[in-house]
């Protein structure tokens, strides 16, 4: 169900991956030039690398019926684990695999002795919003962060107790 992303082959793969299902899933809520921004700065194969390298982020494929459908990206904190990505191709949404991550979240920060679970989500991803309400996150801070480029997220942090 779940592999975690080490070789440079897989860092490209989940590079390529989140190219695809960022510029489907947040046309609506961001221009395209911010979406190519944000990839670049956060998602490229060597973003994703130096976090991997240097960050100490895990990522992990989804894997459903033997083909990669998305992926997850933790990075363990002091006291809590950050989720910092969840995403699904768009043909395997709708199959209970965001709540099978979700589980598995659960398991790693367990794993690591973490007390809760952390995530931002972009304000107007309601969606998303409402999936993370339903696994049992709250809102609990509204920020804005300058991410450069003239650009910032505009997002909430949400929480879940362990």
């Amino acid at each position: 169900m779940f592999r975690l992303v080490v070789k440079s082959e897989d860092i490209q793969t989940l590079a390529g991956m989140a190219d695809e299902i960022w510029k489907e899933h947040y046309i609506s809520i961001n221009a395209i030039d911010c979406i190519e921004y944000m990839l670049e700065k956060f998602q490229s194969y060597e973003a994703i690398s130096e976090q991997i390298e240097k960050e100490n982020y895990e990522y992990y494929f989804v894997i459903y019926e033997n083909n990669i459908v998305g992926y997850i990206g933790i990075q363990p904190q002091d006291n809590y684990l950050f989720l910092s990505k969840l995403y699904i191709l768009q043909n395997y949404r709708g199959l209970s695999l965001g709540k099978k991550c979700i589980e598995f979240v659960k398991q790693k920060a367990k794993e690591k002795n973490l007390t809760k679970i952390t995530l931002t989500v972009n304000k107007k991803n309601y969606g998303s919003i409402e999936f993370y309400k339903f696994q049992g996150f709250k809102i609990i801070q509204s920020v804005v962060t300058d991410i450069g480029n003239g650009y910032a997220m505009d997002d909430y942090i949400m929480e879940y107790n362990l």
